[in-house]
């Protein structure tokens, strides 16, 4: 793993060249139009890139973006990988194990999610304080490299305080409405049933999802700050009759997009 992990690291860090970036971004369903305010692009597809997965779901592209954002050089993910399509979770989460190898200190993420909070609406910008791990495996399971991190790492502020507490700071200032909530990983790839809604609800979730989780895992397991941000693109409950589709999911997505992109890019200049 260590000698996949660094072999990768070594591709890209020749291939893009230059001072590698500080600032990992992970673009979610229907967010991938944040890379148009990327510039000086250098794009790079994952099938060029040793040992990394291929993206299969639609709305996800596949390509590492190295660029500046709001005056800050970052790298990006357009396209992600997830436990539903087949790999597992150190697949699912080797591009954050790069990341960290490549200097990467702090993590953004992003996601669409179905909401069970009843104060939601469609198109709200959730910010993530903490989640809930569903997932049948957790990505730090098997043998520990303390080159990447420690044993039984703690998940206590798995996302960064601070970091919510700017983006909260930035939104005022945007007169954009953010709300907060928990944020509940599942396997996927099925839509929840109203039962399951409600059984999230109960345990102390505002909205699940099927992606995120690992990732965050795994970035605090390596030290990394992480902010996180979920559009709520669809609601559901004992009280809800709509049907999800994920051609409905993307469309919600991306009309929340320019609210996602001028908190992110704000957000990512000044953190």
């Amino acid at each position: 793993m260590l000698n996949r992990i660094n072999e990768t690291a070594e591709y890209i860090r020749n291939r893009a060249g230059g001072e590698m970036p500080k600032t990992a971004i992970i673009l979610g369903t229907g967010l991938g139009a944040l890379v148009d305010y990327i510039e000086d692009k250098l794009e790079i597809p994952y099938q060029e890139i040793p040992n990394m997965p291929v993206s299969t779901v639609e709305g996800h592209s596949g390509k590492l973006i190295f660029g500046t954002l709001g005056g800050k050089r970052i790298i990006a993910m357009q396209g992600r990988f997830h436990y539903y399509e087949g790999y597992d979770m150190k697949q699912v989460t080797f591009p954050v194990r790069v990341f960290r190898a490549l200097g990467v200190e702090t993590l953004f993420v992003s996601n669409a999610a179905g909401g069970m909070n009843p104060n939601f609406v469609v198109g709200d910008v959730m910010v993530i304080t903490d989640h809930i791990n569903l997932f049948p495996e957790n990505p730090l399971r098997g043998k520990n490299y303390n080159e990447l991190g420690p044993r039984f790492p703690a998940m206590t502020e798995a996302y960064d305080h601070k970091l919510v507490a700017l983006a909260d700071q930035v939104a005022a200032e945007l007169g954009i409405r953010l709300v907060h909530g928990v944020y509940v990983g599942t396997p996927g790839p099925t839509f929840e049933t109203p039962a399951e809604y409600e059984y999230f609800r109960i345990i102390g979730g505002d909205a699940v999802g099927m992606s995120t989780v690992p990732e965050v895992i795994v970035a605090n397991h390596a030290s990394m700050r992480v902010f996180g941000l979920s559009v709520i693109t669809d609601l559901g409950g004992k009280e809800i009759t709509q049907v999800p589709t994920h051609e409905e999911v993307q469309l919600a997505a991306e009309k929340a997009q320019p609210k996602v992109v001028a908190v992110m890019r704000e957000l990512v200049m000044r953190s």
